[in-house]
């Protein structure tokens, strides 16, 4: 084990699963010759050669749907976005055609592809630049959608997604690809399963769903809490669509309290669908409704104090925790 940033572990197991499989091929605008908007493929066009690290035009729609046709004639492409935002522009090709064309062919087309790139806001990029696009993504059946938040289950997932026959749609957090953690040596071939949540950190009081950036604040705020005697079992789904729901109702069924806290708009999206189905499954456990800790229901502002008010960060997490324990 040794101490990796979440960049280095996305770019091994893109090299590693290059490695093994000779089908897995990299593309997207400045993968190559300019290693990556954010450098997560930094050494691969060394090690691989152009004709699997491709760069490509600005131009979204087409290499997105590029790399869906070659995933039907049985190659595993990784496709990468500037930033998620931009994947709007090939909403058209992820949506109609990879998530659907198994079922659409009759199962003759499997779609062995995974769309990878930063998510949410980088901090003063603009409403353009900050979608957290999740809810958008998890509302598609035949899509995975995985949303990792440490290195260690960077690596892990992206190995896993990489090796599914279905599309995977891969967040990783902007702000996310200079954290440090613990990831297996190169070389260990560590796959983390889709669709098992991790309890991060073990409480009895109330129980916080989280994932992608909020996730390091909400530990901020329950290291804080604890030392007033509240304790909060954290747990990370690591992938919403599949979700694990197992895990997130047996806690919550030893808590009696749940929050959810992310980064995207509260309308709908994976945390409305967390209440849903805590409450269907643990309603009787209950002491209090669930709430919902979310950046603010606006497009995000470039301006940093608006900024600031926006993105959900340690003060509103506290005050939802206090208010789902009635300590406010």
């Amino acid at each position: 084990m040794r101490e990796i940033t979440y960049r280095d572990a996305l770019k091994e197991a893109m090299a590693e699963e290059m490695e093994r499989d000779p089908r897995v091929f990299v593309m997207g605008e400045e993968v190559g010759h300019y290693q990556g908007a954010y450098k997560v493929t930094r050494g691969l066009l060394d090690q691989f050669g152009a004709e699997r690290v491709i760069d490509t035009p600005i131009a979204e729609a087409g290499f997105a749907g590029v790399g869906v046709g070659a995933a039907m004639t049985g190659l595993r492409p990784i496709i990468e976005f500037m930033t998620w935002n931009f994947s709007f522009v090939a909403f058209d090709q992820i949506v109609n055609n990879a998530a659907k064309m198994y079922q659409m062919s009759a199962g003759q087309y499997p779609v062995p592809i995974v769309f990878r790139g930063p998510n949410a806001s980088a901090r003063q990029v603009g409403a353009q630049h900050s979608h957290a696009v999740e809810p958008f993504y998890c509302n598609v059946p035949g899509l995975a959608v995985v949303y990792p938040s440490t290195p260690r289950d960077a690596k892990g997932l992206l190995k896993t997604s990489i090796r599914d026959d279905n599309p995977v749609v891969f967040l990783e957090g902007e702000t996310l690809y200079n954290v440090k953690g613990d990831v297996p040596d190169a070389g260990e071939d560590e796959t983390i399963p889709l669709g098992q949540a991790r309890v991060v950190r073990e409480g009895r009081h109330v129980t916080v769903v989280t994932w992608g950036r909020p996730f390091y604040t909400v530990l901020e705020v329950a290291n804080r809490l604890s030392g007033e005697g509240i304790e909060i079992e954290v747990i990370d789904p690591r992938s919403l669509r599949p979700l694990d729901t197992d895990t997130i109702v047996q806690s919550v069924k030893k808590t009696n309290r749940c929050v959810v806290v992310h980064e995207h708009w509260p309308y709908g999206g994976p945390g409305a669908e967390i209440v849903d189905r805590v409450t269907r499954d643990a309603f009787d456990y209950l002491d209090a409704p669930i709430l919902r800790a979310t950046n603010l229901d606006v497009p995000m502002p470039y301006a940093l104090h608006l900024e600031n008010k926006v993105i959900v960060g340690p003060d509103r997490i506290e005050k939802t925790i206090r208010d789902v324990l009635y300590k406010s």
